[in-house]
């Protein structure tokens, strides 16, 4: 299939479905799967191929074209599967729901966007479809109202501060290169001042920085994340922040280029190292905000800010195993936190709306599908063997370690501690102890909710026991950058890099597992009892209040809480708070007198008159 063909496909879902809405909504429903479906496998079947294409005569002049490679195959893969199965998820949660026919659009056209911004071979094509793809998630944000409006507005402006930085950097590359193709861009800074380089990297860092939501420009992902449907989080989380992953590497490893970035700054302080350390700085204010929260979604939404930042620490420390980890990581987290967002989305239906974690509990009784996934994506969100996570992890650790950055390996494993504590939290009080009373009747996860969430959680471990079919991509993507191979093997890299088979892994963990069920099964049996008879402290636990420890860390939290707030988004909010305030000042002098316009007009032309009294040109 071509590159015009597969968008228009995607784009003309989104606008069938919408028109389907008022007429059928199953037929409506059935089309959005199909289309959705039809796109991903079309994708797939673009495997391996390098393809370019002008589309017609192009726009005002400038040609529009659209190109596949191994990095935009591997960011429009996981697009558009993700997508596909964040419409089946919805098929439940939106039953019954307002607005269907213009969310299933509006998720349609979001992913045929993001299809357009990583098939674009010209910076007017990304910058057309980074356009329809920033409107589009605005308002899918803020489609529910209310709070929901808010978080929208707070992502729409930090949104459209980042494509007028983009477009500044577009015109300067045009001015510069006196093209707009990527190929000839990149032939032209490659000439260009290290100056003329830097200021691109730093208008287009603005962009992708608020759209990866690295620090400082993270502030918008948590309400985003909390107020938005559940399928459009899996969505959000997954691929949409990563295309501002995709933008970097654009930009670092093809625009600019993998010598003219890495020799960018001072001998003491390349720009690069100052990006790794924005990366870690990234890791731990996120991991540290992500333990004081309570809300699933939002604890979430603040975890996925935090593994941004093990990604754009891995993309931007400049070594082949480090951006190779970094690209890895991008998949993984796609994978696992669709997973997790699915998780707390299946929850969240079930129970009417609940996401408070300490109003939870025992849930893997009712819904034993949606913990086992639940546990899975855990595992691959703090890097347990076995699981997609512990490589990409992997890579990037051992990096840090074998190039002599301690303190930056020492950060990232902070960021792992704190996912351990916040992971097990998520687990432990949405499905773990006593069931409340109220939850004795809940049900299962509606099928269409399970099956994406069963997808997922295997290609979790199918990607942690066998890395090196994900890898086999990354490696191409790191030689197009001009890296070193890896020497991809089924298991992991056997090569000069590093070695690490997670085949071995898997046999040695098999073993382990089987002996330690033999020892259990040898031991004494253990007596079941009823769900009240437990104990904490030598007491009782109260009937219906499994989490009876709600408050215990109360005192300590209020002398944390300083700590634990977020001075970006303080900053950001009074920022916005003076910018309405002058605002409102700047209205009043719109009176409706004609005699004061009269007076505005003569104190302006006095104004230059005095200019031009004193101003003495050389």
């Amino acid at each position: 299939m071509s590159l015009p063909v597969l968008l228009a496909l995607a784009l003309g879902g989104s606008l069938l479905t919408y028109i389907l809405s008022g007429i059928n909504a199953r037929l409506r429903d059935a089309i959005a799967v199909i289309a959705s479906l039809t796109v991903a496998a079309a994708v797939a079947s673009l495997y391996g191929r390098t393809v370019e294409t002008t589309l017609g005569t192009g726009f005002l002049g400038f040609p529009l074209v659209l190109r596949i490679g191994p990095l935009s195959w591997l960011f429009a893969m996981a697009v558009s599967a993700i997508g596909c199965l964040s419409v089946i998820f919805s098929l439940s949660y939106m039953r019954g729901k307002g607005r269907t026919g213009f969310y299933y659009a509006m998720l349609l056209l979001v992913d045929a966007a993001m299809l357009g911004v990583v098939l674009s071979g010209d910076l007017l094509s990304l910058f057309i479809f980074w356009e329809v793809m920033s409107w589009s998630t605005f308002l899918l944000i803020s489609t529910n109202g209310g709070p929901a409006l808010a978080a929208g507005m707070k992502y729409f402006i930090m949104s459209i501060t980042g494509s007028l930085a983009m477009l500044v950097g577009i015109v300067w590359i045009f001015a510069t290169t006196g093209t707009m193709q990527f190929s000839g861009v990149a032939a032209g800074l490659s000439a260009a001042a290290p100056g003329t380089r830097l200021g691109v990297l730093v208008l287009f860092g603005i962009a992708f920085g608020v759209k990866s939501a690295v620090w400082p420009f993270h502030a918008w992902l948590p309400p985003a994340h909390s107020e938005a449907p559940s399928p459009f989080s899996a969505v959000l989380s997954g691929v949409l922040i990563k295309m501002g992953v995709y933008g970097f590497l654009l930009t670092m490893y093809v625009v600019i280029g993998m010598r003219g970035f890495l020799s960018l700054g001072w001998r003491a302080l390349p720009v690069h190292t100052i990006l790794a350390i924005i990366g870690a700085v990234t890791i731990i204010v996120a991991t540290l905000i992500a333990l004081a929260q309570n809300d699933a979604k939002r604890l979430l939404a603040w975890s996925t800010v935090a593994q941004a930042g093990y990604i754009f620490l891995g993309i931007s420390f400049g070594t082949a195993v480090a951006v190779a980890g970094g690209i890895l990581h991008f998949l993984s987290h796609a994978v696992f936190k669709a997973l997790l967002f699915m998780a707390a989305g299946a929850v969240e239906y079930r129970t009417g709306g609940v996401r408070d974690l300490d109003s939870l509990g025992g849930l893997i009784k009712k819904m034993p599908v949606t913990f086992a996934a639940a546990l899975i994506g855990v595992c691959g969100l703090i890097g347990v063997p076995l699981t997609n996570g512990f490589v990409s992890k992997w890579l990037i650790y051992k990096t840090l370690i074998v190039d002599g950055s301690p303190f930056l390996a020492f950060i990232a494993l902070i960021g792992t501690w704190g996912t351990v504590l916040y992971g097990y939290k998520f687990l432990h009080n949405i499905f773990l102890g006593q069931l409340p009373e109220k939850y004795a009747n809940l049900k299962p996860a509606p099928f269409s909710m399970r099956l994406p969430m069963v997808i997922l959680a295997l290609v979790v471990v199918l990607f942690g026991v066998l890395p090196g079919i994900p890898l086999a991509v990354v490696d191409a993507i790191g030689s197009s950058f001009g890296f070193a191979t890896l020497g991809v093997i089924p298991g992991g890299i056997a090569g000069e890099t590093g070695t690490i088979n997670m085949v071995n892994i898997f046999a040695a963990i098999i073993v382990g597992v089987v002996l330690a069920w033999l020892i259990f099964r040898a031991g004494a049996r253990g007596a079941r009892v009823g769900q009240a008879d437990s104990y904490a402290a030598g007491g009782p636990v109260p009937t219906d209040r499994y989490q009876y420890s709600v408050h215990f860390y109360a005192p300590l939290q209020r002398m944390l809480a300083p700590w634990l707030r977020d001075p970006v988004d303080a900053f950001y909010g009074g920022l916005g708070a003076r910018v309405v305030k002058l605002s409102d000042g700047l209205r009043r002098i719109y009176t409706g007198l004609v005699a004061d316009y009269v007076m505005y007009v003569m104190l302006f032309l006095g104004a230059l008159i005095l200019v031009q009294i004193v101003w003495r040109p050389w």
